[in-house]
């Protein structure tokens, strides 16, 4: 039997940017489908980068394309054995990678010196802007991995 297609969910963007960016990152925060608390922390996280004096939504974009990554690794099984191929990411695909690495970056940051997550928050999209963090770290790694596995390229889907 035929698969059915899979019919994508258009997403309007966020209240007082107007950025679909910004939207589905409130949608990655959101938990238990509090969507009024993460759209609280996601902007308290905006106005705290905005008290230092910058522009948050270009530090937030300049953050994403820091943490796009080109290149990720798919597994391909080939006769008993699974390969790592190289495979270039779609763009929505890096959307949800440096997304989804910024929250949990700022998640595992420690509690001593930020209390409450928007600040975690704020101080991880600062640090990914300025080329540094642990979400920075996570696409230089999976870009190396790719890279490593050049080799496999020939394995193509």
């Amino acid at each position: 039997m035929p698969r059915h297609r899979y019919k994508k969910i258009k997403i309007k963007p966020d209240k007082i940017y107007e950025s679909f960016e910004v939207a589905k990152l409130i949608n990655y925060v959101m938990k238990d489908g509090e969507k009024k608390v993460a759209e609280k922390i996601v902007y308290q996280a905006f106005d705290e980068i905005k008290k230092q004096g910058k522009d948050p939504i270009k530090i937030f974009y300049q953050a994403i394309e820091n943490t796009s990554p080109q290149m990720e690794v798919k597994p391909r099984r080939l006769g008993g054995a699974s390969y790592l191929v190289p495979v270039e990411v779609r763009k929505e695909r890096k959307l949800f990678l440096s997304l989804n690495w910024i929250i949990e970056a700022a998640s595992a940051r420690s509690n001593k010196e930020y209390h409450n997550f928007y600040k975690k928050l704020s101080a991880e999209i600062i640090d990914a802007a300025n080329n540094q963090g642990q979400a920075v770290v996570k696409k230089q790694q999976t870009e190396a991995l790719a890279e490593k596995n050049k080799a496999f390229s020939h394995l193509k889907w």
